[in-house]
């Protein structure tokens, strides 16, 4: 019995030929041979390196977000041989290191951003699988490796021989480094990467890089310390050979590095981009330029295509998947994905572009707060603003799945100053008309309004689309009826009273109503407040609707928008904000509570989340957003939106029943 010697290790695929298939690999620590590719319907998660090898973490790791300052003391030699020295004495690739790891890390972004925004469309798409937040996580440092290269490089500038004052180009340079990749390199790479997947090595440092099934851009940089050695101990091959030789140049080195940085992140991108024709004029190019497809496999099925970015020795070794032309054909005729239910929202302050998911993958997995750095990147920031000016148009920002629903988010390139101008109104609805007409023709079922997109001011919860389209198939959802459900259960049982106070929304007057209906005393400031409630409720409020002058008669606050620093003051210590409005409450107590404004936690069903929800924690999602799900889960036909509610409890029974939990523990402020 080999049983208590036996290892598993795992890799979980799903291609648009294969669904929700695992393979896996027993390795027995014994003259045995391994089994491999057996199938099975056990769900395993393949984590990090179980037993990690020496000289996993980076050197730096204790630095953490201050790392860079190791670079200061090389950086501030170049400034200051700029200064001092004589134009004609600049050693100008000492000068180029800081621009090439910026470009780089510029380089690696826009892969990023378009991986996203490609994978998110659905286009091409290679594998199907979602990412979660704890390979955010894990990839958050994709930048080691070009900190450690650019250290690198400036130890061998000083102290390599020939290391510097090279020259801008040099032809023979660019000829030698191509050949030397071509021969030493692909061949050393492939047989050090076959070597990686050895039970030993695999399990003390490659199964980190391997722990990412579905890969984005910056998967290919994700490995231990040690591995980086190794791979930039190949790299130099070519780059110290033409600078001992006296043939190196800017161009040739620079131009290597972007070489290498290009076929890594189009490797690890996920979707397929090279069109087959190119083989079709040029048949030999299959041998010597890899696709995304060719490299997705080996993180799919784990013990094949091990090459760099030259498939020949896989073929001439005989490791080459079997079915990777026929997934290279289906990647590259996938279609756009045809969306179940669409979220439409809205960018909310110029840098909110940097925290969506096609941003910055690291700052879209935690909630939306400023971050003093971004004040770095103004011009990009205003570039963007600009480019919201001239691209008019809603874009996908997210892909999600639940259970048997494709769900996208879209934004609206707006930003949240523009709503409250009237100049902006006309132009806004009709961005909003064009993206629902748009879901219309995809064949979408539900369209869920975000944010401001349902103001009341703007197109009246959206009543304005179903009046001007009555023949409209996709249902509009505004979500209020499940923020009144989530708002009447975040108020403590026992409660007698509640103060509301803020702008009166559509969600505010039926809370109101309903906590009337259940006996809860409802007592409002201001006398306008009071007349409006009044004349909506009628006899309907039993009595329960007061004014009063007293700030600290409640310890329970329905919020809105418009409440002041100045009222928030007055509250007593202990007081309970539940806010009802769209955006969160400014914090300004310690000594009180605050609910987040009306989410919920989401299901594990939930595939793909890998991002927050604007100020939202991780795996929370907004009411207006779980709403449409609902609608599209339950099958209901009607229309959501205008001053019409649905069924209070019905809507919050679907909610339970699908998975969704409620946010019962509110938080203290930190300000």
């Amino acid at each position: 019995m080999y049983l208590a010697t036996l290892e598993l290790e795992c890799t979980i695929y799903t291609t648009p030929y294969t669904t929700k298939q695992l393979s896996f690999i027993l390795v027995i620590r014994s003259p045995s041979k391994a089994i491999s590719s057996y199938p099975s319907k056990l769900v395993v998660h393949q984590s990090m390196a179980s037993e990690p090898g020496i000289l996993t973490d980076w050197p730096w790791k204790p630095l953490g977000s201050f790392k860079y300052i190791i670079l200061a003391p090389w950086i501030t030699e170049s400034i200051y041989s700029i200064i001092v020295g004589d134009e004609k004495g600049w050693d100008v690739f000492n000068l180029t290191i800081l621009p090439l790891m910026l470009w780089r890390m510029l380089h690696s972004q826009l892969w990023i951003s378009l991986s996203r925004y490609r994978t998110a469309k659905g286009t091409n798409r290679i594998v199907d699988k979602g990412i979660e937040f704890d390979q955010v996580d894990r990839e958050r440092n994709w930048d080691d490796q070009i900190l450690f290269n650019a250290i690198i490089f400036y130890l061998g500038n000083k102290y390599f021989p020939g290391g510097s004052h090279i020259p801008i180009w040099r032809t023979d340079g660019v000829i030698i480094t191509m050949l030397l990749h071509a021969g030493p390199v692909e061949f050393l790479y492939y047989w050090f990467h076959r070597a990686l997947h050895h039970h030993y090595l695999y399990s003390r440092y490659h199964s980190h890089h391997h722990s990412s099934i579905v890969t984005e851009p910056i998967t290919s940089v994700i490995h231990p310390f040690a591995e980086h050695i190794v791979y930039f101990a190949l790299f130099a091959i070519p780059v110290s050979t033409v600078v001992f030789t006296g043939t190196g140049s800017i161009i040739a080195i620079a131009g290597y590095i972007t070489y290498i940085d290009l076929m890594n992140n189009m490797g690890h991108c996920n979707f397929e981009l090279i069109p087959n024709w190119v083989f079709s004029i040029f048949p030999p190019l299959k041998y010597i330029m890899y696709t995304p497809s060719f490299h997705s496999l080996h993180h799919t099925q784990f013990r094949n295509n091990y090459s760099l970015f030259m498939p020949i020795y896989d073929y001439i070794y005989g490791t080459v998947d079997k079915s990777l032309d026929t997934l290279y054909e289906i990647s590259l005729q996938r279609k756009e994905e045809t969306p179940n239910v669409v979220h439409l929202m809205h960018l909310t302050t110029p840098e909110s572009i940097y925290h969506l998911r096609v941003g910055f993958a690291y700052l879209a997995s935690k909630p939306y707060s400023s971050a003093w750095y971004l004040w770095l990147l103004w011009p990009v920031t205003l570039w963007f603003m600009m480019l919201t000016r001239i691209y008019r148009r809603t874009f996908v920002v997210e892909r999600n799945r639940f259970r048997q629903l494709r769900l996208q988010t879209w934004a609206i390139p707006n930003f949240r100053e523009q709503y409250h101008l009237k100049w902006q109104k006309e132009s806004i609805n009709n961005m909003i008309e064009e993206a629902v007409l748009e879901a219309e023709e995809k064949g979408t079922s539900v369209l869920s309004l975000g944010l401001m997109n349902q103001g009341k001011e703007l197109n009246r919860y959206g009543e304005v689309y179903v009046k001007k389209h009555p023949q409209l198939k996709v249902k509009l959802v505004d979500g209020s009826s499940l923020a009144v459900a989530v708002l009447l259960n975040s108020i403590p049982k026992g409660t007698t009273q509640v103060l509301l106070r803020g702008n009166l929304t559509k969600v505010a007057f039926a809370v109101a109503f309903s906590l009337c209906q259940k006996g809860i005393q409802v007592t409002v400031l201001r006398e306008d407040e009071y007349e409006k409630l009044d004349k909506s409720l009628g006899t309907k409020s039993e009595g329960k609707l007061v004014i009063s002058k007293s700030y600290s008669s409640c310890k329970v606050w329905l919020v809105g928008d418009d409440l002041t620093e100045e009222e928030q003051r007055k509250a007593n210590k202990g007081t309970l904000f539940i806010p009802f409005s769209q955006f969160p409450l400014k914090n300004l107590r310690k000594d009180c509570f605050y609910h987040t404004t009306p989410a919920m936690q989401a299901p594990k069903a939930l595939e793909n989340v890998d991002s927050c929800e604007n100020w939202l924690p991780r795996r929370v999602m907004s009411v207006w957003r779980i709403a449409g799900i609902l609608h599209a889960l339950e099958g209901w036909e009607e229309h959501e939106c205008g001053y019409t509610i649905s069924n209070i409890d019905k809507v919050w029974e679907a909610c339970l029943k699908h998975g969704f939990q409620p946010l019962t523990v509110p938080t203290q402020s930190k300000s």
